[in-house]
């Protein structure tokens, strides 16, 4: 890679990290994507630009010409770009629309800046806006992009992290600091979606796009809930109420009695649930990433009672095991050949069994050749998957084109 041409101006990033630390201060569900980001000195970038590998491309003229408070502004602009998936979005579009990143830009622009408008914070001058186009807030950029002029009179570049075509300053994928991929992506999409939910119960002050976009992201492909309800007594149990009586902790009447009689009370069991996620050389990240939003489903019904979800990372072999109470927790490992019966096998032999076994896979692999002694729910990612064994219930996990 050539070297980029200097004006003599070095990085100034004691002011840069002061607008990111006044940024994730003022918006704390924001702080883990913020400081996902990695900084990299760039002059031929007219001002920030992020890439598709949560890299931040910042030129030392803008930081020395720009106040902290609108620093830290643009800092939240270009992490949102990331955290709403715009270049993923943006591959979806019709080719032509593609074919134009300017435009693409603009419209993503619209949809993140009234956001942060309305949210009280201060963007440099020649920001774009929907009211600039006559377009009314509070959309996608989906729609926005309709309204945008065909040559537009702005001009600007946020990056492959944005429009998803590579900018001139970008570094290659292998390049530079380290990169974070697809799979970390979407964990820190539902970190920052549940620190929104979470902020907004405490405190109620987060905008409507951020809130809009959080609900998005926290609901899963899967109505686990119907799924894992119903198919054995404990799930049963757990969705409808209390149906078994036990003597472990005693009914409240029992002290009425005397202590001559006691009685049992009812019990409400929750299932306990182990997730086997395909981490063969045949699930791409995307596919890990689509894994990644199920297990968090799972756990939004499960997880809540406690320690009861196992999620076992299975290629060939087992090569993680871990109880968890939320997605950051998961450890995947792997990436050689397929054999789910491998990791089915190693969760039923748990000291505490399992009423549930959940396969997240791309369906590439052997099934056990007869029905196992729980439930089995075979959770296929991808529209081509092919089926399991008719014993096997089956629902399936679209992910995007």
């Amino acid at each position: 890679m050539p070297p980029e041409p200097s004006d003599g101006r070095s990085l100034d990033r004691a002011k840069l990290l002061a607008a990111r630390y006044k940024a994730a201060e003022a918006r704390p569900y924001l702080a883990s994507a913020l400081y996902a980001l990695t900084v990299v000195a760039a002059e031929r970038v007219p001002t920030m630009a992020v890439d598709r590998h949560w890299r931040c491309y910042v030129s030392p003229a803008f930081v020395e010409d720009t106040a902290v408070d609108e620093l830290a502004g643009v800092w939240v602009h270009e992490v949102a770009h990331l955290l709403r998936d715009h270049h993923g979005r943006a591959e979806r579009l019709p080719a032509a629309d593609q074919g134009d990143p300017l435009r693409v830009n603009i419209a993503q622009d619209c949809e993140i800046n009234d956001d942060l408008l309305a949210d009280g914070l201060r963007l440099p001058a020649g920001r774009v806006e929907p009211a600039l186009f006559g377009l009314p807030s509070g959309g996608l950029f989906e729609g926005y992009l309709r309204g945008i002029p065909t040559i537009p009179r702005h001009h600007l570049n946020c990056g492959s992290g944005a429009h998803g075509v590579p900018a001139p300053w970008e570094l290659g994928e292998r390049d530079g600091p380290a990169r974070i991929g697809p799979v970390e992506a979407e964990a820190l999409r539902r970190q920052t979606a549940q620190a929104i939910r979470a902020h907004r119960r405490s405190r109620g002050t987060v905008p409507a796009g951020w809130r809009r976009w959080a609900e998005e992201v926290l609901e899963p492909t899967v109505d686990w809930r119907k799924a894992l309800s119903g198919a054995v007594r404990e799930a049963a149990a757990w969705a409808g109420g209390a149906v078994d009586y036990t003597y472990r902790r005693p009914s409240r009447r029992t002290p009425a009695l005397g202590g001559r009689i006691v009685l049992p009370s009812l019990r409400r069991p929750l299932p306990r649930v182990a997730i086997v996620v395909d981490t063969s050389g045949s699930m791409g990240e995307d596919d890990l990433a689509a894994a990644l939003a199920e297990v968090s489903g799972v756990l939004r019904e499960v997880g809540i009672g406690g320690n009861r979800v196992t999620v076992l990372a299975c290629d060939a072999d087992v090569h993680a095991v871990s109880r968890v109470t939320s997605v950051d927790q998961v450890e995947l490992a792997g990436g050689g050949g397929t054999n789910m019966v491998v990791g089915i096998s190693r969760a039923l032999a748990a000291a505490e069994r399992p009423n549930i076994v959940v396969v997240l896979t791309d369906g590439l692999t052997p099934w056990p050749r007869e029905p196992v002694s729980c439930r089995l729910i075979a959770a296929l990612i991808g529209p081509s998957a092919p089926e399991p064994p008719p014993w096997v219930e089956t629902v399936r996990v679209t992910t995007a084109d």
